[in-house]
């Protein structure tokens, strides 16, 4: 196998999908399109990884709203106990809105708020050990998540002119355990990811709208600077890019 391909009877039946050919046919699709061979060729076992940020709403919607698949796609949600209150009002009017939503919320085990996290693991381990912060927040409850679901497949929010670090991702790939991972709107900007959410209502978080276009845990999330780069605003200082859920 090599690693562009994917041969797994319960994803493909007996024929092996071939990544490259799959990223050519796909490259000018529209997101919707994407996701329909998503929920076809991939009745169980899809999964959505969302930070309920704007891009991955554009994909709830269109998950929930336009295809209503017959086994409603699990949302995952890595509650990192620092969320700004805003996402959180989200995620429940999310739940409102779609009223079939499967959202599975994953976090570290057996620590229920922030005051916890702290006598646990000390003040403000994001500045002293981000690397440590990420790992217990977002990578360990994430794969945790997407095993428990018997995830064969997972899909991502980033679109390629978020960052330099995307602008060469493709709309499907494998991450390191060889789950197919679907970027959707990889090829959308951020314009019409907005035009989608303006044509359809697509609700979202107002903090889009007071200078954070990309919203991350509230301690490490800064709004940005007219002309600054879209997740210039995530771990400001640090030169970090990624929390590493995506490495």
């Amino acid at each position: 196998m090599t690693p562009n391909t994917i041969s797994s009877p319960s994803v493909v039946g007996t024929l092996p999908f071939d990544l490259d050919a799959l990223n050519q046919q796909f490259e000018t699709a529209h997101p919707a399109e994407i996701l329909t061979w998503c929920v076809e060729n991939i009745p169980t076992g899809l999964v959505q990884a969302s930070a309920f940020n704007v891009d991955d709403m554009v994909i709830t919607d269109i998950l929930y709203r336009q295809l209503h698949p017959a086994t409603p796609v699990p949302v995952i949600f890595l509650d990192t106990l620092y969320h700004f209150p805003q996402t959180l009002e989200l995620v429940a009017k999310t739940q409102a809105t779609y009223h079939h939503l499967n959202l599975q919320v994953y976090k570290i085990p057996q620590i229920n708020s922030r005051e916890a996290f702290t006598a646990q693991y000390g003040e403000a381990l994001w500045d002293t050990d981000i690397a440590q912060f990420h790992r217990l927040t977002k990578i360990e409850p994430l794969q945790r998540g997407l095993s428990e679901l018997g995830a064969l497949a997972w899909i991502t929010g980033r679109r390629r002119d978020q960052a330099n670090t995307r602008a060469d991702m493709p709309i499907f790939e494998l991450d390191g355990n060889q789950r197919l991972k679907v970027n959707p709107i990889a090829t959308w900007t951020r314009k019409e990811t907005w035009a989608y959410v303006m044509e359809q209502g697509v609700i979202y978080n107002p903090l889009h709208d007071q200078g954070y276009p990309s919203i991350g845990d509230e301690p490490i999330t800064t709004p940005i600077a007219a002309g600054e780069d879209e997740r210039a605003g995530r771990w400001r200082g640090t030169g970090k890019t990624e929390c590493g859920i995506h490495i």
